[in-house]
């Protein structure tokens, strides 16, 4: 009886996870339309906070909140549930693309049906940076802090650490002056439930333990252990989303198989062909879901030369391994959060994070809006420009529900 009274909220997952395309950033457009305005789940100013944490956090970032707006309607339970539903639509495309990569090769793959994604994804940005610029940045300092953030997160994109840097900044920004937010009273000390962080310390202890221990030994089947390690290391570790998650693969897959020390040993690490990653790397971006599940086509990739039942292995491995520490990180630490910003000081940064967030957001526009044409005068450039703006209004002014203007541009990529 319990899941039954939150069946229509899972049902509106299900659908969020089947037409949210791009990054967190274009996500939170789509977030705000349904969970926000639509279904009520929470306020704007409770997605914006949760937004605003799960940067400070390691993993994905969309799966993160996500899973936070599922534990506050149900807690843990809820949230594992949430999870599950969000991730499992990409897992599956993305795990059926590998097997597709290693029948066919990377180049014999026709992609036009996704060419009005990218410009579609910036109107749902916008739309979601409009919204959140009304609600965070109401004063000099946010806007100060909002215009630092764009143009230091434009400049650094793909450098990891730039995004919790900036929040940390963003924070201390608006703890210089106590004028707008004073001392609230005294808060009493909370007992902290260890259970997640132990469990994600020990997952990786053993992970690595049994990663190192395959490799040395020469293990049959050592490369599903290596792959765990891999793919749970880079779930613990990235910070600033698919964007710093790609290259990270591409370095342990592609780079470093092909360093002279590991010439003579080509069966004792796993190596993938930079075409085959850089093929999942483009279509991650044109399908709904999270970017992290790449993950589940690397594993594919990576295991395809065992057999199609070590390359299905692979993909569950894969999207099991990057996602876990992202769950266990957010639910150990978000009620931990929510005793911390009782406090004044923290409850100060909030204003400064938030800010950080919104600039963070419109770095992501400009970001995107240099890998399309708009400037060229010929059809494509007219349609991105048209594709956006009337993404933008449609969200604004009407209440058609998201997955109907992601549908109608799927259509578009067929019929032009």
């Amino acid at each position: 009886m319990y899941f039954f009274r939150h069946i229509p909220f899972l049902k509106a997952v299900f659908f969020h996870s089947i037409s949210a395309f791009c990054l967190l950033q274009g996500h939170l457009g789509m977030m705000i339309k349904t969970f926000v305005e639509k279904r009520r789940d929470v306020t704007n100013d409770e997605l914006m906070e949760y937004v605003s944490f799960c940067q400070m956090l390691p993993g994905a970032s969309s799966t993160q909140t996500l899973t936070l707006i599922g534990f506050k309607r149900g807690g843990v339970p809820l949230a594992v549930l949430t999870l599950l539903i969000w991730i499992t639509p990409a897992c599956i495309l993305m795990g059926l693309l590998s097997f597709i990569v290693a029948e066919i090769g990377a180049t014999n793959l026709h992609t036009n049906i996704f060419q009005f994604i990218q410009p579609m994804a910036i109107g749902f940005l916008v739309f979601a940076a409009i919204r959140t610029f009304g609600i965070s940045v109401n004063n000099l300092i946010t806007k100060i802090i909002m215009l630092i953030a764009m143009i230091v997160t434009y400049v650094f994109f793909k450098v990891p650490w730039v995004f919790p840097i900036l929040i940390v900044l963003g924070g201390v920004a608006t703890n210089i002056s106590s004028k707008r937010i004073v001392e609230k009273e005294k808060i009493l000390p909370k007992q902290i439930r260890w259970t997640n962080i132990w469990l994600f310390v020990l997952i990786f202890v053993v992970a690595g333990f049994l990663s190192e221990s395959a490799r040395k030994n020469d293990w049959p089947n050592r490369k599903a252990y290596n792959l765990f390690e891999n793919f749970y290391r880079f779930g613990s570790f990235v910070f600033g989303g698919g964007d710093v998650l790609i290259p990270m693969m591409l370095d342990q897959y592609v780079a470093r198989p092909s360093a002279e020390k590991f010439s003579e040993t080509k069966s004792e690490i796993i190596r993938i062909e930079r075409e085959e990653l850089l093929t999942g790397a483009g279509i991650v971006r044109a399908i709904p879901g999270p970017v992290f599940s790449i993950a589940a086509f690397t594993g594919g990739i990576a295991l395809k030369d065992e057999g199609k039942e070590f390359q299905l292995l692979g993909c569950i491995i894969g999207s099991v391994a990057i996602f876990l520490p992202s769950a266990l990180l957010v639910l150990f630490f978000f009620p931990v959060w929510q005793h911390l910003k009782k406090f004044v000081v923290v409850y100060r940064s909030l204003e400064g994070i938030n800010a950080v967030v919104v600039g963070l957001m419109w770095a992501a526009v400009l970001y995107l809006l240099k890998d399309i044409s708009l400037t060229q005068f010929n059809w494509v450039g007219v349609f991105n420009i048209v594709i956006i703006a009337g993404t933008f209004g449609l969200l604004n002014y009407t209440k058609i529900p998201a997955p109907f203007i992601v549908l109608a541009c799927l259509l578009l990529g067929i019929l032009l």
